[in-house]
């Protein structure tokens, strides 16, 4: 079947921003335009195609990525070549901030939108930094520009100053809150104005000649335009510096060199509510997005030799593709497997190469999604993002190819869970579907974690935090139908060790036949914070045999587990097996791994060891009236206050780190001290050490919680 659209035509784009941005309101007009849907779905009524869970939609906020394929011909002229746009809509809350990572890991460019009013939000920064991980090209969005406080200027500034990038307007806005009513494009210098009598709001617009009172900052910020793209294109510097004058094709093709490589992020503006400026940022995505052929050719190691390799972006390559979602058909009983094909062709029923699992599945069936909605087709090509069914072993991360060319792509890293909560089954039955439900919300969910308590027999959940957790808990009762009685959230304490040990164990045990012996010599000492365990074998002379050392190590890192301060997992440590003794007889890897257990659980005694806690990136925007008794508040949960800066409107923006033990419930009292006014969002930065005060009474409630 020949390709539809040519890869030069395909765009692979993501919408990400902080939460309450218009992320979702902005995709579902993009559907709107793009004639995917014929009715606009609002978020606020619960009605957004693409928030398809009920808690989406109870909520009025993203949770799950959704992907979705639309169709655009240049501003909207069935006369231009028709492109194909894939979308994938992200969250904007924290806790789900890995739908955000494994979303950027396939996308060749996004649009980030930012809110008129609020500027670049905490989150903002974080999605950001994701995408500056990844290389990925962005376009930016201000959007509400019609709301009070709407400020593009300065919304462009803070872009500058916090995320560190070179933001371009491409377009000036005509008036702002209330008096929004246009903008004018930079590029062919013209003003695009909204009727104020338009019934479909913004769906349609006149083009005019700039108006005399704007011309002066219009003739700004083009001059700001050219500017900027000399800086990073020489000939296109000659020209500028020459006073010659530019086509609107060359405009743009200095504009997207610029973007494609990362050197600056185009600006445009409207109110996706308002449905206005949509058309133009569509238009925005054809002109200065990459297609599949525009970026690097993904690159991979061969499994067994670990040689380099890479796939160019072609049918003609072998199959090669990223599975970067699993999740469970909400409509039926399959588990669908999203995968970015990045190179060759893919039918339904043929066979695909698990490098990760090394093992080979075949490929079932294979969707176009639309949020929930599946459209099957016979194949996929370079470029698609699509849906498997039929995937039994496959899980997010794993690399899929043809079995004959084989290749394993960059896995993916995700963040540590920092909060917990015991939950426990109501009644018999529950318990019996509690395991497997939680087994396939561990599958779809790489930050969701399940342990059980050896010592209460507790099932403890581990989520990026309490909302995370609450929707987890919900989807357990809803989805799977198993009643739970749920704890209070925990903390997700670490411990580690603040100096050098050294340890000497001997394991010896005699009770008639072949006995039990291992002695080994351990060094523990801390490790760079945030690095993790480490071992080293420095043993010579044979004292301790080869094939003994794995279980050493092994044994540590079974000892790691349970720490010595209150039962926490130690982190940041580094262990080295420096001497030691075995038995011809008596000597096994059980006996040493035992040996290693006792003697890390000692070294770690000795070695100064302390608590950590979980620290929260804290920013708050409150009325300027409110400050005061939202920084004595800050003050009493040891909260360390690191910035104080006016925000539009006369409010104030607090960022400051604050312990999460401390921000149980935080939602609750943020309110009481306001009058519901101000807002806040948190996310995790780090461990630190726990005062000794607190310590103490975090060491005698799990002593007496333990009785």
């Amino acid at each position: 079947m020949p390709r539809k659209h040519p890869l030069g035509r395909v765009r692979n784009i993501g919408i990400m921003a902080h939460i309450d941005a218009g992320k979702t309101t902005t995709t579902e007009r993009i559907l709107f335009y793009t004639g995917k849907s014929h009715k606009i779905g609002e978020v606020h009524e619960g009605a957004a195609e693409m928030d398809w869970m009920e808690q989406e939609r109870e909520r009025g906020i993203t949770i799950t990525s959704a992907a979705t394929r639309c169709y655009w011909r240049y501003n909207n002229d069935s006369n231009n070549p028709e492109h194909e746009i894939n979308i994938i809509d992200t969250p904007g809350h924290v806790d789900f901030t890995v739908e955000v990572e494994r979303s950027v890991r396939v996308l060749d460019g996004a649009i980030a939108v930012f809110c008129a009013v609020g500027g670049v939000e905490p989150q903002s920064e974080t999605v950001w930094r994701q995408a500056d991980k990844y290389g990925v090209p962005r376009m930016a969005f201000v959007n509400k520009m019609d709301r009070i406080g709407a400020d593009f200027f300065n919304v462009v500034e803070m872009m500058r100053e916090r995320l560190g990038c070179h933001a371009v307007p491409l377009q000036v806005p005509i008036g702002a809150e209330d008096k929004f009513r246009g903008f004018i494009d930079l590029v062919d210098m013209k003003a695009r104005i909204w009727p104020q009598d338009d019934q479909e709001q913004g769906a349609k617009f006149e083009e005019i000649s700039i108006p005399e009172d704007l011309q002066d900052i219009a003739t700004e910020y083009r001059e700001k335009l050219l500017e900027s793209l000399s800086d990073y294109d020489d000939l296109f510097a000659e020209k500028y510096l020459d006073g010659e004058d530019f086509s609107n094709e060359e405009l743009r093709k200095a504009v997207r060199s610029a973007t494609l490589r990362a050197k600056i992020t185009p600006v445009f503006l409207g109110s996706a509510f308002k449905n206005k400026g949509v058309q133009a940022l569509l238009n925005g995505v054809i002109d200065y997005l990459p297609s599949p052929t525009e970026v690097e050719s993904i690159r991979g190691i061969h499994p067994e030799t670990e040689e380099e390799m890479s796939r160019k972006p072609n049918d003609e390559e072998p199959f090669s593709a990223l599975a970067f979602k699993v999740m469970r058909d909400p409509r039926g009983v399959d588990k669908l497997t999203y995968i970015r094909i990045y190179s060759g062709v893919l039918k339904a029923g043929s066979y695909v190469y698990n490098t990760s699992q090394d093992r080979t599945e075949r490929v079932g069936r294979i969707y176009v999604m639309h949020a929930v909605t599946k459209d099957p087709t016979d194949e996929a090509r370079t470029g698609d993002i699509v849906a498997l069914v039929g995937m039994k072993n496959v899980r997010t991360g794993d690399t899929l190819c043809d079995p004959d060319n084989i290749i394993e792509l960059e896995k993916m890293t995700f963040p540590e869970p920092v909060i917990s909560i015991a939950v426990e089954p109501k009644t018999k039955n529950d318990m019996d579907k509690m395991s497997t439900s939680l087994t396939k919300l561990m599958e779809e969910d790489p930050t969701f974690r399940v342990q059980t308590d050896e010592e209460t027999g507790q099932t403890i959940l581990h989520g990026m935090g309490e909302l995370h957790l609450e929707i987890l808990v919900d989807r357990l009762k809803r989805e799977y139908k198993v009643e739970a009685n749920v704890g209070q959230p925990q903390v997700a304490y670490r411990e580690t060790v603040t100096r050098e040990s050294s340890v000497r164990y001997q394991h010896k045990k005699q009770s008639g036949g072949r006995g039990q012996f291992a002695e080994v010599h351990i060094r523990v000492e801390p490790n760079d914070p945030g690095h993790g365990f480490s071992f080293k074998s420095e043993v010579v002379g044979g004292v301790v045999p080869k094939e003994y050392i794995p279980a050493v190590e092994q044994g540590i890192i079974s000892a790691l587990g349970t720490g010595p301060v209150a039962g926490y997992p130690v982190v940041d440590v580094k262990a080295a097996l420096y001497d030691g003794s075995y038995h011809d007889v008596d000597s096994s890897e059980m006996a040493f791994k035992i040996a290693a257990i006792q003697a890390f659980k000692d070294a770690a005694r000795r070695a100064n060891p302390i608590l950590l806690e979980p620290m929260m990136a804290v920013e708050i925007t409150t009325p300027a009236d409110h400050q005061g008794d939202i920084i004595g508040n800050l003050n009493q949960k040891r909260a360390k206050i690191e910035q104080i800066e006016p925000r539009p409107g006369g409010a104030s923006g607090v960022k400051c780190l604050v312990p999460l033990s401390e921000m149980f419930g935080y939602a609750t009292e943020i309110r009481n001290l306001s009058s519901g006014r101000a807002a806040f969002s948190m996310q995790f930065s780090h461990y630190e050490p726990v005062p000794k005060f607190v310590e103490e009474r975090i060491v005698g409630e799990r002593a007496a919680a333990a009785k």
